[in-house]
């Protein structure tokens, strides 16, 4: 072999040269990398350079020999059912470009890999991964049980540029859940401080099986000054209703904190239907709630919450606005109740803070 002298790409911007190495080579081992750096056999414009410098589009690589006959061999995982992944991703997609994919997660599936998670979005994506490694990635996340909008780049670089349109909080995004009970008044704004509390109660009945703790952690309300607690505002609005016993509201989160709409739900006295972790019957069982507010039977006990809607500047130009329908579970229960998804939603004419 002879020296190589390679282009850092566009979608490489920013990546460490470990990283950039692990990406052209992953056959390469991190110790061979190091001593070759250390040398001075790899170089960025001609210049020495380190293993945690970071590269940028236009820099050239000088990339010497590599010798990997002298390397054994790389184990290669082959993913599992990979073209069933393939399949699964692209059924789900609700648009897609030459730079982004919208899916629709389904109910139930897991966006990353976690204690006891075998399948999940990120590792489905792995089935989409082009001949030189490259993969879509996710820009945001869902919790398992929400169905709905899910965003993915097909590049590194735009999903950094992605991930800083959500962290300057110019994505707007809508949510539809169901609730026990009607609020009061039918439009407001929720702002309060959320940390992480404590398991699930001690009835046994509330745990999910295996006693996963991560499984049971659930927000709780904090005062300004707490530790670890995080300002969090939601927007609502009641779309329609089933006088006393549910509601339909349309929610627009402001901040993205972990469970934020469950939480906000919940604190307001309105949980969301099906929800394991915040719709907890009261002490002494069903017996106690008032027969006035009880779910019907007929409702599936699987979390009522949906991202409907995404709005958001597209980095190329243009804005990306995607819907999201229904699932399965909660089309049931809006058939069950003549709900209308055409009716106009009062979220639409609030206002972003």
């Amino acid at each position: 072999m002879s020296v190589e002298t390679l282009v850092v790409t566009a979608d490489e911007d920013g990546m460490r040269l470990d990283r950039w190495f692990k990406r052209r080579h992953p056959e390469l081992t991190l110790g061979h990398l190091n001593k070759i750096v250390r040398t001075g056999q790899v170089r960025i414009d001609g210049a020495r350079t380190k293993t945690s410098a970071r590269v940028a589009p236009g820099q050239t690589v000088r990339v010497p020999p590599l010798k990997m006959a002298d390397f054994p061999a790389p184990v290669v995982r082959r993913p599992t059912h990979s073209e069933e992944d393939r399949r699964a991703i692209l059924e789900m997609v609700l648009f897609e470009d030459r730079d982004v994919l919208v899916l629709n997660k389904p109910y139930g599936l897991a966006v990353q890999g976690g204690s006891g998670t075998v399948q999940h979005v990120d590792g489905m994506l792995a089935s989409l991964a082009d001949a030189a490694g490259n993969r879509p990635l996710l820009v945001h996340r869902l919790d398992r049980d929400t169905s709905g909008v899910l965003l993915v780049a097909r590049s590194r670089k735009m999903a950094a540029d992605l991930g800083e349109v959500f962290r300057s909080r110019q994505a707007r995004k809508h949510y539809w859940a169901l609730v026990e009970g009607v609020p009061k008044p039918a439009q407001g704004r929720i702002s309060l401080f959320l940390a992480k509390g404590e398991g699930m109660g001690n009835d046994r009945a509330d745990r999910p099986k295996g006693g996963d703790r991560a499984a049971m952690e659930r927000m709780r309300v904090a005062k300004h000054g707490d530790p670890d607690a995080q300002h969090s505002v939601t927007l609502y609005a009641t779309v329609d209703r089933v006088l006393p016993r549910l509601a339909w509201l349309s929610m627009k989160p402001i901040t993205g904190r972990t469970h934020q709409l469950r939480a906000h739900a919940e604190a307001i006295g309105h949980p969301i239907v099906g929800d394991p972790k915040y719709f907890v019957a009261p002490p002494g069982g069903a017996k106690h709630v008032d027969p006035a507010r009880a779910v019907p039977t007929d409702v599936e006990r699987k979390l009522h919450l949906l991202a409907r809607r995404l709005v958001l500047p597209n980095p190329r130009g243009g804005t990306l606005d995607v819907t999201a329908p229904l699932p399965p579970h909660m089309q049931k229960s809006w058939d069950l109740f003549g709900f209308d998804t055409k009716q106009f939603d009062p979220i639409e004419n609030a206002p972003e803070d």
